[in-house]
């Protein structure tokens, strides 16, 4: 039975949220996006969704879409602009369109029952300003600004992306020798992961249980693998020997590439082992897959190596 609407505002994840609920039944599924004739647009209206033309830019299309819902599921989006600044608002100087601190406005004054915001840690003010990661940062002041208005609010700390080991951390062609580097800042220290792919399953599972989870900050990994691990994977998987390059944040920041001191501040952070409940999101997605299964999955994307 529906427990009325829910609203799904789009992003990477977002595709996946709509379908695990869609599949759960226990609620109607409204999925915002820019561009309705997207095949994923498409897809989703096939299984169900009511996928409305929105944007997170638009307050009004916002408005329009959260009307009536019981709750939502919010991804802002970092990447797609490069700024720290669209997700919070205003700030030194600064007067960009405050992507997250509108939606939260707009939940409050229309009274949702059930945000869950995907959000991280605002690691330069846990770090005393000495890292930065300006995509946890500005979703950490997303948080924060949601719990401070009394949105009744569940926050999913996602864990590193499977999917990044396709794209940014595939593992490279060593230039002297037959075998590949896996360069990944994290020394000895394990990284939870998890894929964006399995994410759905435990947002409907938090949707279910707003009793348990309403006020809280949940940190979603399927599982936390060393890179030595993650290597081993690899090598597996693919038949050719993957090693880890052994980087040090000192030397990857200095690879110079657009987010590159960024990522190394990640990997400073992730050494710090912030809160990631491995336990908890298996019993949320019962299925959900280890990154031997996501990449046995995905050779396709790893062929070219």
């Amino acid at each position: 039975h529906c427990n009325g609407d829910i609203v799904i505002v789009f992003g990477s994840q977002g595709g996946s949220v709509a379908k695990a609920l869609l599949e759960s039944k226990h609620f109607a599924v409204r999925a915002l996006t820019r561009d309705v004739t997207r095949p994923n647009a498409l897809a989703l209206q096939k299984l169900g969704a009511e996928v409305v033309k929105g944007d997170l830019n638009d307050k009004a299309s916002v408005e329009a879409a959260l009307k009536g819902a019981y709750g939502a599921f919010v991804v802002t989006n970092f990447w797609e602009h490069f700024s720290k600044d669209k997700e919070v608002g205003p700030h030194k100087g600064f007067t960009i369109f405050p992507q997250g601190k509108m939606v939260a406005d707009t939940a409050k004054h229309l009274g949702l029952k059930h945000v869950v915001y995907s959000g991280l840690e605002n690691v330069e003010r846990l770090s005393g300003g000495k890292l930065k990661v300006p995509h946890f940062d500005g979703k950490g002041e997303v948080e924060e600004y949601f719990w401070s208005i009394g949105v009744p609010m569940t926050s999913v700390r996602l864990a590193a992306y499977f999917e990044n080991f396709l794209t940014t951390w595939k593992p490279l062609k060593a230039p002297d020798g037959d075998f590949y580097t896996l360069a990944l800042p994290m020394g000895d220290v394990p990284m939870d992961g998890i894929s964006v792919a399995d994410v759905g399953a435990v947002v409907s599972s938090i949707f279910n249980s707003p009793e348990e989870f309403i006020g809280k900050a949940v940190g979603l990994s399927a599982e936390a693998l060393t890179t030595q691990q993650y290597a081993d994977v690899f090598s597996k998987s693919l038949g050719k020997e993957v090693r880890d390059a052994k980087i040090t944040p000192e030397a990857y920041e200095k690879l110079g590439f657009p987010a590159a001191k960024e990522l190394a501040d990640m990997c400073r952070f992730y050494q710090m082992k912030p809160d990631r409940d491995v336990k908890l999101t298996h019993r949320l997605n019962p299925k959900i897959r280890s990154f031997s299964q996501f990449i046995s999955e995905n050779l396709g994307a790893l062929k070219d190596l």
